[in-house]
């Protein structure tokens, strides 16, 4: 192992221990204050994204869920509409239509018609083995954990990243949970950077990376190993539950709740 993993390996144990610092659970604590009429259940359930069907009428399957490509102007669906979504579409074992569904629920209305969204997924769709790998990541699931789940995507698909591939990780485990261990979480850029930014704090209170290059190299904004999903993972877990002993924090809320709240929030956090 090298001095590098090292360096990591020992913020990561360190994070574990510590977990969120005071400015980002107060931080959190402020964000369900403006959003607890909306997740009352504890979850992100209802977390709405607005997107444009014409923008999609190339790609197939179309989810039924979804509005018709043929409508005119804006449409939205939200996280429990999507999860509906993909269930439906694996109980008929059709994972190319779960994979739409997750994917332009994570797009939303970034980028252009002839941009990344529509473009890379039709991409994605032609690809190569892609239904094995969705099929593999989706039977490991069943029998072993969200790791090991996220190995079996994690550079199988040109163009299917991690950012979206744990997009379609997360909806399925609501209708495939794992055997072991921690629901998969969607881990994105925004997300990566929010656990970098804590992680650089504990570099140099520890001196394990006083110059948080060991945090960005960890924490980069795409290109995460299994191992560092699974860090990543615990790390939201236990959080999660430090998170719901705390008052000003609804104490049945899910893990998904804390990853939606990170990504929503900023903070300063003095060392």
């Amino acid at each position: 192992m090298n001095d590098r993993q090292q360096r990591a390996d020992a913020v990561d144990r360190e994070m574990a221990v510590r977990l969120l610092p005071d400015a980002v659970v107060q931080a959190l604590i402020r964000w369900w204050e403006r959003n607890a009429h909306e997740f009352a259940d504890g979850t992100p359930g209802m977390h709405t994204v607005r997107y444009t069907p014409a923008r999609w009428v190339s790609v197939t399957p179309w989810p039924s869920a979804l509005a018709p490509t043929s409508a005119s102007g804006d449409a939205t669906v939200s996280r429990k509409e999507v999860a509906a979504a993909v269930a439906d579409a694996l109980q008929r074992s059709d994972l190319r239509e779960a994979l739409v569904a997750s994917y332009v629920w994570g797009k939303g209305k970034r980028g252009t018609p002839a941009g990344s969204g529509p473009t890379t997924l039709i991409a994605v769709l032609g690809a190569g083995g892609l239904d094995a790998a969705l099929a593999s990541a989706l039977a490991v699931l069943r029998t072993q954990d969200s790791q090991h789940a996220y190995a079996e995507l994690e550079g199988k698909v040109r163009g299917f990243g991690p950012a979206f591939f744990t997009k379609f990780l997360y909806f399925a485990a609501a209708a495939v949970p794992p055997a072991l261990g921690p629901r998969p979480l969607i881990l994105d850029s925004v997300l990566a950077g929010r656990m970098r930014s804590m992680a650089e704090v504990v570099g140099r209170d520890t001196g394990h990376d006083p110059h948080g290059k060991v945090a960005a190299w960890v924490w980069s904004e795409g290109g995460w190993t299994p191992h560092r999903y699974q860090v990543y993972l615990s790390f939201m877990d236990a959080a999660a539950r430090q998170m719901a002993a705390t008052n000003g924090w609804p104490s049945h809320a899910n893990p998904d709740l804390l990853e939606y709240g990170l990504f929503n929030t900023t903070w300063k956090i003095c060392s």
